[in-house]
């Protein structure tokens, strides 16, 4: 990277990262009503689309909006809000980010957003279950979009790495991409157990998958680079979240498949569901982010004792210094 590029990146005003940060959190904040819209079963509250009851969806007074469609409608005006910010960072991007892959991935995240609009609206005009997956699915990939646009344009992101030379940085390159690609499968498969009831097993299965997946990585991260902070921050949270995400899905498991949720008080599971969809969408941003520091850090080859590799002295001299 040349001194001049360098320089332009790290004196970019940080307006745009922090823009990237807060589209990112609303569309967290989205995939959370979107959730809560499943586990009270709001979708189909509101009938129409993109009207709502007739009104322009801007334009549907408050006084009207009670019970299952405050939570639709206010799923419906955030999403435009996302999709309004989306379009905006975009924009920004494309006027002001030298890096052409940067620009186009925020196009990519555009066309999604869009993408995703339709599909929430045709879920409503079509009844159909199966675009509630899709969208549920989409959901979740344009959230890591979002979340790797605004780690590109954080310093860190834009600055050249120094990479870190030590044995088995290949092996925790493949694991962490392995362990955001399951992660990710998971939700998917999440999203047909809430929209269709099937799939309990295949569900159960793949959560101890990812539980095996995180703590080896964990502990390949922790034995091998644990004076890389970059590394250890990210890993330890996504440590944490798994634990958070295993008891609220246990619970969620309990309450809505074994007698033991007849002493659920309803909104109780609604919560735990909600918030087991939200700490899911957060697993798969802290590991997609751990994934990116990762493939920056670490050479997909270290060389053979990198670390204790010491220049031979010239021909012909002592190694010791002259009197």
């Amino acid at each position: 990277m040349s001194e001049s590029y360098r320089s332009l990146h790290i004196r970019r005003p940080v307006w745009l990262h922090w823009f990237a940060l807060l589209t990112a959190g609303a569309t967290l904040v989205l995939i959370l009503v979107g959730g809560l819209v499943t586990s009270t079963g709001a979708g189909l509250a509101v009938p129409d689309w993109p009207t709502t009851f007739g009104y322009n969806m801007f334009l549907f007074p408050w006084s009207k909006m009670v019970g299952g469609v405050l939570v639709e409608h206010s799923h419906r005006l955030i999403g435009a809000g996302v999709g309004l910010l989306t379009l905006t960072l975009a924009v920004w991007l494309w006027v002001t980010e030298p890096r052409g892959w940067i620009r186009w991935l925020a196009v990519i995240a555009c066309v999604s957003v869009v993408v995703q609009g339709v599909l929430g609206g045709l879920r409503v005009v079509l009844l159909e279950q199966t675009l509630a997956i899709v969208h549920a699915a989409l959901a979740q990939a344009f959230f890591a979009l979002v979340v790797s646009l605004a780690f590109f344009t954080s310093r860190e992101g834009r600055e050249a790495p120094q990479k870190v030379q030590a044995a088995g940085g290949g092996r925790v390159r493949h694991l962490s991409l392995l362990t955001t690609g399951i992660i990710y499968l998971e939700l998917i498969i999440g999203a047909v157990l809430r929209h269709t009831g099937v799939g309990v097993a295949a569900h159960l299965l793949l959560a101890g998958v990812v539980s095996i997946q995180v703590c080896f990585l964990a502990v390949l991260i922790l034995k091998g680079y644990g004076d890389q902070p970059r590394l250890v921050r990210p890993v330890a949270l996504l440590g944490g979240l798994l634990i958070v995400q295993l008891v609220l899905g246990l619970g969620s498991y309990l309450g809505k498949f074994t007698t033991l949720g007849m002493a659920f008080h309803p909104l109780t599971l609604v919560e735990l569901t909600t918030a087991h969809v939200a700490t899911g969408a957060l697993m798969l941003a802290t590991c997609l982010v751990l994934t990116l520091r990762v493939y920056r850090l670490l050479p997909s080859r270290s060389p053979v004792g990198a670390r204790q590799f010491v220049p031979a002295p010239p021909a012909g001299r002592s190694e010791e210094a002259p009197a």
